[in-house]
């Protein structure tokens, strides 16, 4: 396991370098290369001349169409790609407050783990072209959402099942944010503090849904990258070429 990371940005709460975790094979997922954030919208000065130093070409983003208009950003030298994943628990949410329903804490986190079922039954498509995105362009990249847990978490998880790297270490990383996530009561919203306690930190039954659903409705993680996915064998052997070291 690596130590957690240093906060490398001021403007952005959970930044991290995806590298340095070994696969099952012993060999070490290359540093400086993959990272992953929540939004970039705050970002200062500092933060710009860091990116740049890191040599970061892209940033691929998760967030839905009005994540996206209230929190833009614009970073010289970074092209914005949209991956669109809107968040669709807060849609839930917010139907059963229109019904006078307030979900318990058992309830929001059956909600938050559909929500993962769906990542992967209903966006694989879209995590698909993350990973291909990252094959096509080989200079430096960072991936993320609003908060940089869910969408992004399951990519991050994604990516690192893709390179060969064990669960309990892929969880490891998963449940970093809880540490390094600063919330934003401006991006949040209102809600009863049980629910927004569940919907603004990571769980382990969270990424446990997931990968349930990658074994039990496709087989396993080998044939959902190489199906649902649609990465080709050769694909996901140049990955591991161009993101692990010899």
């Amino acid at each position: 396991m690596k130590p957690l990371p240093p906060a490398l940005l001021q403007g952005a709460s959970n930044f991290r370098d995806v590298g340095g975790y070994h696969n099952a094979d012993g060999r070490r997922v290359r540093r400086g290369q993959v990272f992953r954030s929540d939004h970039l919208a705050g970002l200062t000065p500092e933060d710009l001349v860091r990116l740049a130093s890191l040599g970061i070409g892209h940033s691929l983003d998760f967030r839905g169409a009005a994540e996206s208009t209230t929190t833009p950003y614009a970073i010289p030298g970074v092209q914005r790609l949209a991956l669109t994943i809107e968040p669709s628990v807060i849609a839930r949410m917010q139907a059963l407050v229109v019904q006078g329903i307030v979900p318990t804490t058992e309830e929001t986190v059956a909600l938050m783990c559909e929500t993962y079922r769906d990542f992967v039954n209903h966006n694989a498509g879209t995590f698909g072209r993350f990973l291909k995105h990252l094959l096509e362009q080989p200079t430096p990249q960072v991936f993320h959402c609003t908060a940089g847990k869910d969408r992004t978490g399951f990519a991050a998880a994604l990516l690192l099942s893709a390179l060969g790297v064990d669960r309990a270490t892929i969880e490891h990383d998963y449940l970093l944010t809880n540490q390094l996530y600063k919330r934003d009561n401006r991006l949040e919203g209102s809600g009863h503090p049980h629910v927004m306690k569940v919907l603004w930190q990571v769980q382990p039954e969270f990424l446990h849904a997931a990968f349930d659903a990658v074994d039990q409705q496709h087989g396993g993680m080998h044939d959902y990258l190489h199906g649902a996915i649609g990465l080709r064998p050769q694909e996901l052997a140049e990955l591991k070429q161009m993101l692990l070291e010899n």
